[in-house]
């Protein structure tokens, strides 16, 4: 089951173009364009006339034009024209999704529409403000939602998954303090005195002693923002001083396709060497190469899941903060069905 009356990421702001692109979220076909002006549509994927996906026909003007034979449709879902006919039979319509983009994603409504308000889009933390930098890229990712909040709501395990980039022993050793409302789950973890590993030692141009932290929050529909940074030891990032330090954003918005398949948009928001690309591309590049490493690892746990049915995961004194996204969404999915 997935969470209805949210919006849903559909798409980095420059993938939705004058072509129509194809996106499930959360059981349903949508098919996304821009209109001449650039404002977005967002159209059930599926001709009424022979059911074919209107993803594969093409805009001209502000119209979507079907593929198989013709038929034109306006933003609103309205067919406005039938080649051959003088009059539009009343059932040639597709459902219009209400769509906004918002911090560099194009966002789609699922449920009714008549309770979209885009004043409920999820927050990209710093993602418009001046002085921050946001880039990132997507993934397909074979295996349920739920295990990439799982993941990024446990980061003990970057110590063994990358151990390479950002992992380390100490982040074991430190334990987490896990807080929870009826809106949001945060793990917070400090780990004072420790050497940077590589990825923070180069973008802090250092290899001096270092405290690092790592605040995960979780927030309905699926998403998950970690702010993540080191500065030099003891000059007081715990007690909210980080200028002698970097800090960053983790984004990572899983939008659900099917039961056992998500689409996955990550990247990072940053407040240093904003205006070096180069930079930002590197980060972006180390960022792909860590979350394909976690790819391989839930979509593991997919496969055996689906192979062995009957076994459930165990939860260890690690799992609370996933453990606590679940339960949040399991009362927002009971609280949907009353």
């Amino acid at each position: 089951m997935f969470l209805r009356n949210f919006w849903y990421v559909a798409g980095w702001d420059g993938e939705i173009g004058r072509t129509p692109v194809a996106r499930t979220i959360c059981n349903e076909n949508i098919v996304l364009y821009r209109r001449a002006d650039r404002s977005l549509v967002a159209l059930e994927d599926s001709c009424p006339h022979r059911l074919l996906p209107l993803s594969q026909g093409y805009v001209e003007g502000d119209r979507l034009v079907c593929g198989y034979h013709g038929l034109e449709f306006d933003g609103d879902g309205a067919c406005v024209h039938m080649p051959n006919q003088q009059s539009i039979h009343p059932e040639a319509c597709v459902q219009a999704y209400p769509v906004v983009e918002k911090d560099r994603f194009v966002w789609v409504w699922i449920g009714d529409k008549e309770k979209a308000d885009e004043a409920l889009v999820p927050e990209i933390p710093h993602a418009s403000e001046a002085g921050w930098v946001f880039d990132g890229g997507t993934y397909d990712v074979k295996c349920g939602y739920e295990l990439l909040v799982d993941n990024l709501m446990d980061l003990s395990h970057e110590t063994y998954v990358h151990p390479s980039s950002i992992g380390q022993l100490e982040i074991t050793e430190s334990l987490p303090q896990t807080r929870s409302d009826d809106e949001s789950v945060t793990v917070e973890r400090w780990m004072e005195n420790i050497v940077p590993p590589p990825f923070w030692a180069n973008n802090l141009k250092s290899k001096e002693v270092c405290d690092r932290w790592q605040i995960c929050t979780f927030t309905l529909p699926s998403n998950v923002m970690i702010d993540v940074g080191v500065a030099l030891a003891g000059t007081g990032a715990q007690q909210g001083d980080r200028s002698k330090g970097v800090t960053g954003i983790v984004v990572n918005c899983m939008t659900p396709e099917t039961e056992t398949t998500c689409r996955y948009y990550w990247g990072m928001v940053r407040n240093f060497d904003i205006d070096d690309n180069g930079l930002t591309q590197n980060i972006k590049d180390a960022q792909a190469k860590v979350f394909y490493e976690d790819l391989e690892v839930v979509e593991g746990q997919q496969a055996n899941m689906l192979r062995h049915p009957e076994r459930k995961l165990l939860n260890f004194n690690i799992d609370a903060g996933g453990v606590r996204a679940r339960r949040l969404i399991d009362r927002a999915l009971a609280a949907a069905a009353e």
